[in-house]
């Protein structure tokens, strides 16, 4: 007489990780290393905010320009043209990465080998770096692009290489029979890929699509190398003109800090509404 089969369990949110979870050591570690960085940080920072006092850097007359509109105009100005390239160059990224992975993905290999050899090699490359090649050694050539394109083409070109692992992860996380079965019901593998996994996979991977396009964001900083006027250029026009550098610079990096913190909370959310899946043989 054979006996039952085991009952599967349920996989709980540890078995959804890369990493196994923290014992009760570690995470004292953890809490402890987070506590002295916080208490490190408060003391940096009470440090700062004395020494802003005793130089004047806190007086309200500093500030009072401030509360004006034409200062945050200007700099909404700049934060606008922010937005202008980090949607574009997001969008050619994720274009771009979508077909590197669907390229990474293929068995064959003329399409497979130049797709992988794309993402490793331009994975390792600053963007900083393909910024200069743009804004330097393309116009030997004769291609002296559009100031916003000076930005964006290496901003794209950077950030393609992340998108296609994502994309790549996603799709490699639906289901095998996903597309078999829809082979099976008369669908060619075009097909099925284009209407049945891609969807799914867009799904799983929208938080960590969010993610990367917070740190294209970030990116677009680079935009103060070729004089392209993004928020971080315009806080120095700003300054320059006012003479109040630090607190325009402080005033720039709470915008900063301000819409970077709403998409990662827009990540987080968005992964914490994701299903929880059960890994194929868990236990």
């Amino acid at each position: 007489m054979t006996a039952p089969p085991a009952r599967r369990r349920s996989s709980g949110p540890a078995s959804t990780l890369l990493f196994d979870e923290p014992g009760p050591r570690a995470r004292r570690r953890i809490t402890v290393a987070t506590v002295a960085g916080t208490v490190v940080a408060l003391a940096l920072l009470a440090l700062a905010v004395r020494q802003f006092a005793a130089n004047g850097q806190l007086a309200a007359a500093r500030w009072q320009p401030y509360a004006t509109w034409p200062m945050w105009r200007y700099l909404l100005g700049g934060l606008r043209s922010t937005a202008l390239a980090a949607v574009v160059s997001a969008a050619l990224a994720m274009a771009a990465g979508l077909a590197l992975a669907l390229g990474r993905l293929s068995r064959r290999r003329p399409l497979r080998l130049p797709a992988a050899a794309y993402v490793e090699v331009v994975r390792t490359i600053p963007a900083l770096l393909l910024v200069y090649i743009v804004l330097f050694a393309l116009p030997r050539y004769g291609l002296d692009l559009p100031l916003l394109w000076k930005l964006v083409v290496p901003l794209a070109v950077s950030n393609a290489a992340g998108f296609a692992e994502i994309f790549r992860a996603g799709v490699l996380s639906v289901e095998r029979g996903q597309g078999e079965a829809a082979v099976a019901l008369g669908l060619t593998h075009g097909q099925s890929l284009r209407l049945v996994v891609l969807p799914q996979a867009a799904r799983r991977v929208l938080p960590s699509i969010v993610s990367q396009s917070v740190g294209l964001l970030k990116d677009t900083s680079l935009g103060f190398v070729v004089s392209y006027a993004e928020l971080l250029y315009s806080g120095k026009v700003l300054a320059n003109y006012n003479g109040l550098l630090i607190q325009t610079y402080i005033v720039v990096a709470l915008i900063y800090l301000v819409v970077n913190a709403s998409l990662s909370k827009l990540a987080r959310a968005l992964e914490a509404r994701q299903p929880r899946r059960r890994i194929p043989g868990a236990g």
